[in-house]
């Protein structure tokens, strides 16, 4: 890749700005997610631990002598580290040695074993997560509204345009890989399921050198994938597998497999919000379930724009996976973060944004216009509820559409949003 071909994501900023403070960033995310294309973008000199040439003569000089790999010109990039975990150590003592910042950009797409690592890295490696890319950074969203500044309150009103629902699909479908952008759907949609069939296959097995049933492991993900963005326990995704499937797993197994696909960078739920909420209303603690982008639960359930054009309710739930794809990734731009809100008396917000100050915005995820209404009511009824409570409720309430055809404030006060429109 020659960097005036680079098209630019929206980590690009942190990037730069964790090079200005630390010695050394390493960037983690999905395999394909376009790391090393980031990293190449922002350093001088690399190092691909991965390289096959010459009977992957890379890893073995790494393995011999990881220091050795680390001279080059700086920010050197030191692409897949976690091939030879002894290069976490190397990094951190070179990075003391030097006394500068900016000197390496490290790229992980799994979390090794802690065994072997000798220090944390605190203070000298910062992490930083890369997904794939969202609708924005594709240029499916048109950027028209800032997430950053509705945030705090701002909104011009403004007609976005009619959305053609088959876009809609195609975004689910085709996910955000940044090497299928431009091709057909067809062929896009392919890239989703070999990336499957490389965990079972391959990388399940390569995290710790333990094989696994891959039967298993691929049941465990279609259960996944039938329960994305809900919040189901580990006994409902063992009792669904056994209910589906007609296979016996135990919790503790799902458990395992859990902890590894997490580690693997597949999934990322999305933690439950209560820090700022006091009401009489008791808060539920599970985790909101999704994949790193709604393409791969498409592929596992086999779901195809015609099926999916069939079957509304799987696509709703596939829907708000990929608008809290995106919600992420433009939070964490400029500092906040992602949550979901669920109590015991039924109520629901989809997504929880809290900002840097304490604050919170609330958000829900409508597929069609039609329930644009509904969900407004909802949010004006939690954010009373909350602050007749005593509670601090939301500063801003949102209603994110993939139909809607404007940006606008309701006479109610909530937002509407296109997701087509939508940016950091």
């Amino acid at each position: 890749m020659k960097k005036r071909d680079y098209n630019p994501r929206i980590v690009d900023d942190s990037v730069e700005k964790y090079l200005n403070t630390f010695g050394a960033v390493c960037i983690e995310g999905p395999k394909w997610c376009g790391k090393t294309w980031t990293s190449r973008h922002h350093s001088k000199s690399e190092y691909l631990v991965g390289d096959p040439d010459n009977n992957f003569q890379a890893r073995k000089l790494a393995e011999m002598s990881p220091s050795l790999i680390l001279e080059g010109e700086t920010p050197r990039m030191i692409d897949e580290w976690q091939e030879v975990p002894p290069i976490w150590d190397a990094v951190r003592y070179e990075v003391d040695r030097r006394g500068e910042k900016g000197q390496f950009i490290l790229t992980g797409s799994s979390t090794p074993k802690t065994k072997g690592i000798l220090h944390s890295g605190a203070g000298r490696i910062a992490r930083l997560r890369m997904r794939t890319m969202s609708l924005y950074e594709s240029g499916r969203s048109s950027g028209m509204v800032s997430l950053e500044a509705l945030c705090s309150g701002e909104l011009t009103p403004t007609l976005t345009g009619d959305v053609d629902f088959n876009v809609i699909v195609d975004s689910v479908v085709r996910g955000g890989w940044p090497a299928t952008q431009d091709l057909p759907l067809k062929d896009a949609a392919l890239l989703p399921g070999e990336y499957i069939n490389a965990i079972v296959d391959d990388e399940v097995h390569r995290i710790d050198g333990i094989q696994r049933d891959t039967r298993k492991v691929m049941l465990l993900l279609r259960s996944l994938a039938r329960n994305e963005s809900t919040t189901v326990s580990n006994r409902v995704l063992k009792d669904d597998v056994k209910a589906t499937d007609d296979e016996d797993i135990d919790v503790n197994t799902v458990a395992t497999y859990l902890d590894i696909f997490s580690r693997l960078f597949l999934i990322e739920n999305q933690e439950p919000f209560s820090s700022n909420i006091r009401s009489s209303v008791r808060i539920k603690q599970a985790e909101k379930r999704h994949f790193c982008d709604p393409s791969l639960a498409c592929a596992l359930l086999r779901a195809t724009p015609d099926r999916l054009l069939h079957d509304l309710n799987t696509l709703g739930f596939l829907f708000e996976s990929l608008c809290e794809r995106d919600l992420r990734i433009y939070a964490e731009s400029f500092g906040a973060r992602l949550y979901h809100y669920q109590d015991y008396s039924g109520r629901e917000i989809d997504a929880v944004i809290e900002l840097n100050d304490g604050d919170w915005c609330a958000f829900e995820i409508k597929l069609g216009a039609n329930k644009i209404d509904e969900a407004a009511n909802n949010l004006n009824y939690l954010k009373a509820r909350i602050k007749n409570d005593g509670g601090n409720p939301p500063k801003i309430c949102c209603v994110i559409s993939g139909l809607a055809t404007a940006a606008y404030q309701r006479p109610d006060g909530v937002f509407v949003v296109p997701i087509l429109a939508l940016r950091n």
